[in-house]
């Protein structure tokens, strides 16, 4: 499935109709995107998934996250995995990678993570499953749509295997592609306005009120990078007195808004209709997708899935 990034697949005219059908889209994108981030999130932390990633020899799982998310593009190398990471610790990602190659294969890696899906997708939320399952085409045709060009993780997913004849999984895959694509174009976006990865994680913070330099540290970022992070972002006046400030905040909001403009295009491609039967099957059960990192990891984990808590 193919089309304009102003139209709709029948081809009826949309962004370029109004300002209003533009903010439709772009709210629209802001939903699917935050439904997908908490269809997909709670793998990442999922006891059972760990175990089996453990039992391919990785003791206690060390660096699960890593080595099942990444395992389709890791036969890069590791600077490949870390440029395409952008926020996390480049330490971290070299370990969690060593350890995958001396001791798995990453094909086995991604195999028992996708086995763990299947799983928890029946256990935690059995309601969404065949409906689900049933959009995995049309997720597919959507994922496929997007455009390969310097979306290297998208890129990595989409040739991996698909799991056709598991419908439910083959679906939270397809979504899982299409996040990454927006991954993808948001650390593009930060890039283009010269937001480095410890600095983005300070904005995001302040962003979901979160306590001042959370996300970078649980993504490795020492005292050293923290504070030559909060003076960057000072001198370009976004910090007053080691907070971000209004202007800080109108920046990110920028930033966010941009992402989520330049990621309608999946969403565009699959349909209004189609998009918001994703959001209405997914967004009901939130509480219970994000309990389950709550109870896993922590209440902080998982920030793109996360609301707002700024007063």
């Amino acid at each position: 499935m193919t089309s304009s990034s102003n139209t709709t697949p029948s081809g009826a005219t949309l962004s370029g109709s109004s300002s209003s059908a533009a903010t439709q889209w772009q709210a629209l994108s802001a939903q699917a995107s935050l439904a997908s981030h908490r269809l997909v999130g709670w793998i990442y932390w999922d006891p059972e998934a760990i175990a089996r990633y453990t039992k391919l020899g990785v003791e206690n799982g060390f660096g699960y996250y890593i080595a099942t998310r990444c395992a389709p593009l890791a036969s890069a190398g590791d600077e490949v995995v870390i440029a395409a990471c952008y926020s996390i610790h480049a330490d971290f990602i070299r370990l969690a990678l060593k350890l995958a190659r001396e001791n798995t294969t990453f094909a086995d890696a991604y195999r028992v993570r996708n086995e763990a899906v299947e799983l928890g997708l029946e256990e935690f939320v059995p309601q969404l499953v065949n409906e689900l399952g049933a959009m995995a085409s049309d997720l597919w045709q959507a994922a496929d749509s997007l455009p390969m060009s310097a979306r290297v993780l998208y890129s990595a997913h989409r040739s991996w295997s698909r799991y056709e004849n598991q419908p439910a999984l083959s679906a939270w895959l397809a979504i899982n592609c299409i996040r990454e694509w927006r991954g993808d174009t948001h650390w593009a976006v930060l890039a283009a306005h010269d937001v480095n990865g410890v600095q983005a994680g300070l904005l995001h913070d302040a962003f979901l009120g979160y306590p001042g330099d959370w996300i970078p540290r649980s993504r490795g970022a020492n005292d050293a990078q923290l504070k030559e992070a909060w003076d960057s972002l000072e001198q370009r006046g976004f910090v007053t007195e080691q907070k971000v400030n209004a202007k800080g905040l109108q920046f990110r909001q920028q930033l966010e808004d941009l992402t989520d403009q330049l990621s309608e295009r999946a969403w565009r491609n699959l349909g209004e209709t189609k998009t918001r039967k994703f959001c209405d099957l997914v967004m009901p059960h939130s509480q219970t997708l994000l309990s389950r990192i709550d109870k896993t990891a922590g209440e902080n984990w998982m920030p793109a899935a996360r609301d707002s808590r700024r007063k």
